[in-house]
């Protein structure tokens, strides 16, 4: 009895990212055909944003009553920057690209996110890359192994596979007319640079207002209302905006509900449980439920390019954060400010651990 409830108790982190991950699997499936069923990319980002602020809001009131009196105008500053290049950027982008390409195809570059803000950490000299430890080299190593299998998966096809031709499965027919490959591919790595830049700025951030359901919630509203403005300024045509009874809707509270308020809820806990490098561990899970789900209910087929970069990335990606894990451990933080790093918060963290944090925290294929 005692072994079951020791094994109960340690798979509770494991089982918590599991879900995670199925939550992103299911989201990304949902956003791919409502996007190539013509939904409106801002009105989407201002409806799902509305859902994810009320979502997260209990959170806010009850474990963090009171923060709100403590805004300044420094930290409206970067919650403004992170919703512009988090949200409106960072994730509208992907979504263009998602649309102009498929599931499995943009995850890839999800994965590549660590990478980025390491390299944009190392260029502003937040980070260092200690190329005379094991561990940087290590590191270095998965970041040029990640850039490669993203560059094979971008230039080489080779032979194809159809998975629904092996499973008598009836897929969701998808338009592949609007698809343009070379303008989504344009898109998603503009989305990676955007969301390495998001990683940055919320170390800003928690430096001036380190409270992680407060901010989550003015993000969300900010966003709200910076897509509104733009949407606005695109399409007015009611028809755009408007809601109906279907799938768009589903992926809408979808989306606000799961993975945004449960999805940080459960990585917050992994985190403090576990470490800031512990959920990134489960994301090339997620790669692979969406493309066995996207070519067997979707129709999409699988290159040798695909699995080839595919692969290329996810031992990049180990790799890249065995070095993180190693560094941070190398690299221990001022006896004031350990408290805060148990918690799991980036108030206080010294200049080499910044970018380790921003960067191990859950790469967004599991909110986008």
């Amino acid at each position: 009895m005692e072994v079951m409830k020791k094994w109960i108790m340690d798979a509770r982190v494991p089982l918590g990212m599991l879900v995670v991950q199925l939550i992103a699997t299911g989201l990304q499936i949902l956003s791919r055909v409502i996007l190539s069923e013509g939904t409106f990319i801002f009105a989407l980002l201002t409806y799902r944003h509305i859902v994810a602020a009320f979502s997260v809001a209990p959170f806010a009131l009850y474990f963090e009553r009171g923060v709100i009196k403590k805004l300044s105008f420094a930290a409206f500053f970067w919650l403004f920057m992170v919703a512009l290049t988090g949200i409106l950027m960072a994730m509208g982008l992907f979504y263009y690209g998602l649309r102009d390409t498929t599931a499995t195809y943009a995850t890839n570059f999800l994965n590549l996110i660590p990478v980025i803000t390491f390299l944009f950490s190392t260029l502003l000299r937040i980070e260092k890359l200690r190329l005379h430890t094991r561990a940087g080299k290590i590191k270095t190593l998965g970041a040029i192994l990640c850039l490669g299998g993203a560059l094979v998966i971008t230039l080489y096809k080779g032979k194809l596979f159809h998975l629904s031709h092996y499973v008598h499965q009836e897929h969701i027919i998808i338009d592949k007319t609007k698809q343009n490959w070379t303008r989504g591919t344009l898109f998603l790595v503009g989305s990676c640079l955007s969301y390495g830049m998001w990683f940055i700025l919320q170390v800003k951030l928690f430096k001036v207002f380190p409270y992680k359901y407060w901010a989550t919630l003015l993000i969300c509203i900010i966003a709200s209302v910076q897509a509104t403005i733009i949407g606005l300024c695109i399409d007015r045509k009611p028809k755009a905006w408007k809601l109906g009874w279907n799938l768009q809707l589903i992926t809408i509270f979808y989306s606000g509900i799961l993975a945004t308020a449960a999805t940080f809820t459960l990585i917050s806990w992994a985190i403090a449980q576990r470490g800031p490098t512990y959920p990134s561990m489960f994301n090339p899970l997620a790669l692979i439920l969406i493309a066995m789900t996207e070519a067997l209910f979707l129709g999409e087929e699988i290159s040798v390019g695909s699995l080839v970069g595919m692969a290329l990335i996810i031992v990049g990606l180990y790799s890249f954060l065995w070095g993180k894990h190693k560094d941070m451990k190398a690299t221990p933080l001022p006896v004031k400010d350990r408290g805060h790093h148990r918690g799991g918060d980036t108030a206080g963290e010294t200049p080499e651990s910044e970018g380790f944090q921003s960067s191990a925290t859950v790469v967004p294929a599991n909110s986008v």
